[in-house]
Order: structure tokens, then C-alpha cells, then sequence
């Protein structure tokens, strides 16, 4: 007998039709399908501006599935409980699904396999959310990367799959079955005003995101390598946002990025190493993921990093260290909801070096205010910075934020753009700043800019110090 039951295909990080392969083989078996997106404990822990971007990311999805014939069913609860309820009402015999690789995700996800398959539903997960499954590649002794530069050299010359083309349609069920709306779920609720400043800078969904990646091979890959390290020259893809919500998979940019280097262009090898460093964090999540949330290098436990939430770290959080390139990057996050990557380098080395914060802290923070925020890449990012981390360069590099704005930022433009204090005319940016942020931080554009909360030669001396007293214990 043909089985004529449905599909129940859950989303999560995947929220797009196009190269889904988890979609495609569930359309190809000719049995209607259900799209669904759960909302469990796993969403609900994620960040202000995390959730409100998702929301919209999920509204964008509905759209197009709407246009195929088809809808997104929306439910709230325990995933596996949630799974179980669609089943008994649809009649659905499969669930299919597309892997993710942090720990959380993971355990989920192998108990609800686990547990519907014993109870005879075929329960089927695809790759998808990164380009090399973490259990693929191996070092030469057959254990796994943990170090960049090699990782990046194992996998440079794979040749990947074509992208699967977008479905046409897509069989329905005789019945929907009852869905949650999406408004109600008030997934936006915790940016307050913020979100609507987010909202202007936000590119969303699926056709924005291939549109996103086609001008950027187009106009701006060729001066990737020479000028993606200045803040305000607007050449990075800014497809990190898109990748998180998976309204575009890592595939489509390979392909695009290959396809420009094999026409000629040299810096595009620079995008693929971007794309890939992304392959890496998730290659280190899977492996060790203890990076989540304790230091990745052995010996670190004991490190004298503050833990408290202090006056020192509100004004970071706030963008008021006095240090204009660290409040910039911050102002910048607050009002766009993303942060350039050097940028992003320079707070949290001003955070973990001159201020001696722990890392988490620093983490916690940017998971509330990136749209963007990926759990493998925050993470590891983030220890990267603070030394703690898989990193080649020395664990006592600590970055100068003066220096590294006359470098990368010699005309003051992404100052001058994200700063408003002492400025006769300021930038509409920096002033969105002040529209964005709690009225309880009781910020003024007309105020004076704040003092260095640490000198920077002060600060240096201290972590320098620190470490190397540390280390040589």
C-alpha cells in the first residue's frame, strides 16, 4: 500500500523553501505536507532582539507558503508533546526535519527521534544549517580541527551538491490543523521601542536574502579582502543575519562565492573563508560543547575575570565607556541590531582585557541584542577574543581601540555616524540611538560624552599583567 499520511515538516533554523532538503524530500514523496514551527523552551531562552527577528522571519515564511497552496501551523509547548498532539490529529506518519548542533537543540532533538520512532512514526533528519556535517571532517589521526587555518585547508576543495530549487507546490492536507497566530505570541514584546528603530535596518526573509547575496557578488566582493575591516565602507554581505533564521542556506553562498573567485575575482576567497568560519564554530560546538558555556582551553577556570554586573559594564552595555570605537560598535548594535565584525573584536577585547569582565557577560549581552546571534558563533567568538578560546594568536593580545580607529576608521565616518554627543549636527543614526534604548537608562543626546571608565594604557597594563601572572602559576 502507498502511504497517503501526511508529513509534519518542522522548521526551525531553516525558514526558507529554497535548498531545503528536508522540504524537498517531503514534497517528492507526493504525501501532503504540514509546515510547523514549534515554540519550546529552546526559542522562548533566546534573546530580546533574537526572538523579535524571528518573528518576522516566521511571518515572511507563512507568506510564501501561502503562495505555494500551503500555510505555516504555529504551536506553543513541550516539542516532543507538541509533535505528538499534530499526529493524533492529522494523521501524519513522518516527521522530517533539519539538523542543528548546539547542545540544547541536540538533546531535543535525539529524544524526540527516539521517542517517536517507538511509537512507530518515522522521525528523519537533514543536513542543511551548515555546509560539512561536524562528524565529516577529520584530521589526518581522525579526530577533529581545533585550530582554523587547517579546518579551512581540509575543506577548501569539496565540491558540494547544486542548491535544490525552490518547490512550485506543494500537496495540502484534507484539514489544517489548528494554529496558533503569530501576533499573539508577542515575540517582539521585550525590545519595547527599540523595535521599531530594529524593525528600518532589518532585511527579511528568503527573497531579500538571495537578493542580499546576489549585489553583494555583484558590487562589493572584489574589495572584500582589502576593505571589509572598516566599519563604515558597507562591503561585508550582512547575510549573517539571513543565516541564523536559515532564510538562506550556507550552500547558495559557497556557490556564489566559488563561482566569483572562478570568474576572476581573488578577494571572494576571503567571503568563503568567512562562510567557512562559521563551518568552524559549528565543527567545535558539536565536538566540545562545553564552549557554549565554560572556557574551551583547559586551565582557565581559575581565571580572575569579574563576574558582576557593575557600574563599569552597564556603561558598556550602554556605549558610554568613553572609548569612542567601543561605544560606536555598541551604539551600532542597539539601534541596527548587528555589529560590524572588527568591531565586534574591539568591545569584547575592551570588555575581557582592559575591564578583566568575564566573557559571558559579554555574551549574554550580545545574545539579547544581535539579530544576528548564532549560538555556535557567539560563543566561540567570544572566547576567541578573551583568550580562552581556539585561537592561534596569542591569549594575551589585547587590542587598542584608539589605534584600531586610526587604522580602520581614519576619517572618523563610523564615529561620527554612531555618536552624538559633542556634535553640532549629529548623524539620524546617532540619534536613533537615544529613540532605541529604556527609558530608564535616562540617556540625552544634549549630554556631555562620557569619560574613559578605564585608560586604555591602565587597562593594558592590568590584563597584561593578570594573565602573565596567571599562566606562570
Amino acid at each position: 500500500m502507498t502511504d497517503t499520511s501526511p508529513i509534519l515538516m518542522w522548521f526551525r533554523r531553516d525558514l526558507r523553501l529554497g535548498d531545503h532538503a528536508a522540504l524537498t524530500y517531503a514534497i517528492r514523496s507526493g504525501r501532503p505536507v504540514i509546515p510547523i514551527f514549534i515554540r519550546d523552551d529552546i526559542v522562548d531562552a533566546q534573546g530580546a532582539a533574537p526572538r523579535f527577528r524571528l518573528g518576522l522571519s516566521l511571518d515572511d515564511l507563512d507568506s510564501r507558503l501561502s503562495s505555494r497552496g500551503s500555510r505555516l501551523i504555529l504551536r506553543q509547548g513541550n516539542a516532543l508533546e507538541v509533535l505528538r498532539d499534530l499526529i493524533a490529529h492529522t494523521g501524519a506518519g513522518a516527521v522530517y526535519w533539519s539538523r542543528l548542533y548546539d547542545p540544547d537543540s541536540k538533546r531535543r532533538d535525539t529524544a524526540v527521534k527516539s521517542a517517536l520512532k517507538a511509537e512507530g512514526i518515522v522521525a528523519q533528519s537533514f543536513a542543511g544549517h551548515i555546509l560539512f556535517e561536524p562528524w565529516t571532517v577529520e584530521t589526518k589521526t581522525g579526530g577533529f580541527y581545533k585550530v582554523y587555518s587547517p579546518f579551512w585547508k581540509a575543506v577548501r576543495g569539496s565540491e558540494l551538491r547544486p542548491c535544490l530549487p525552490e518547490p512550485k507546490t506543494m500537496a495540502a492536507p484534507d484539514t489544517w490543523p489548528v494554529s496558533d497566530a503569530l501576533s499573539d505570541w508577542s515575540l517582539g514584546a521585550d525590545m519595547r521601542r527599540g523595535a521599531a528603530v530594529i524593525a528600518s535596518h532589518c532585511v527579511v526573509g528568503e527573497v531579500a536574502a538571495q537578493r542580499r547575496l546576489s549585489n553583494f557578488i555583484a558590487d562589493k566582493v572584489a574589495n572584500y579582502k582589502s576593505k571589509r575591516d572598516f566599519p563604515a565602507a558597507s562591503v561585508t554581505s550582512g547575510l549573517s543575519e539571513n543565516l541564523t533564521y536559515g532564510e538562506i542556506s550556507p550552500l547558495a553562498c559557497w556557490h556564489a562565492g566559488w563561482a566569483a573567485l572562478n570568474d576572476g575575482v581573488g578577494e571572494a576567497e576571503h567571503f568563503l573563508k568567512e562562510v567557512v568560519w562559521r563551518e568552524f564554530a559549528y565543527h567545535l560546538i558539536h565536538h566540545t560543547p562545553h564552549i557554549v558555556d565554560q572556557n574551551w582551553r583547559e586551565g582557565w577556570e581559575g581565571f580572575s575575570w569579574s563576574s558582576n554586573d557593575s557600574d563599569a559594564v552597564l556603561a558598556w552595555k550602554q556605549g558610554r565607556t568613553g572609548i569612542p570605537f567601543v561605544d560606536a560598535a555598541m551604539r551600532e548594535m542597539y539601534v541596527t541590531g548587528v555589529m560590524h565584525n572588527r568591531a565586534r573584536m574591539i568591545v569584547a577585547s575592551y570588555l575581557t582585557k582592559h575591564m578583566l569582565v568575564d566573557w559571558r557577560i559579554g555574551r549574554d549581552w550580545f545574545a539579547d541584542c544581535l539579530i544576528d546571534w548564532d549560538p555556535a558563533s557567539n560563543a566561540m567568538g567570544w572566547q576567541w577574543v578573551a583568550g580562552c578560546g581556539p585561537d592561534a594568536a596569542p591569549y594575551f593580545r589585547v587590542f587598542n581601540p584608539v589605534t584600531q580607529a586610526e587604522k580602520f576608521d581614519p576619517d572618523h565616518d563610523y564615529l561620527n555616524r554612531w555618536i552624538a554627543e559633542d556634535r553640532a549636527h549629529p548623524h539620524p543614526d546617532a540619534l536613533s540611538y537615544f529613540d532605541a534604548t529604556p527609558i530608564g537608562w535616562n540617556l540625552r543626546q544634549d549630554a556631555a560624552y562620557a569619560t574613559p571608565i578605564v585608560g586604555l594604557k591602565e587597562g593594558r597594563d592590568r590584563a597584561l599583567a593578570t594573565y602573565s601572572g596567571y599562566k606562570s602559576k
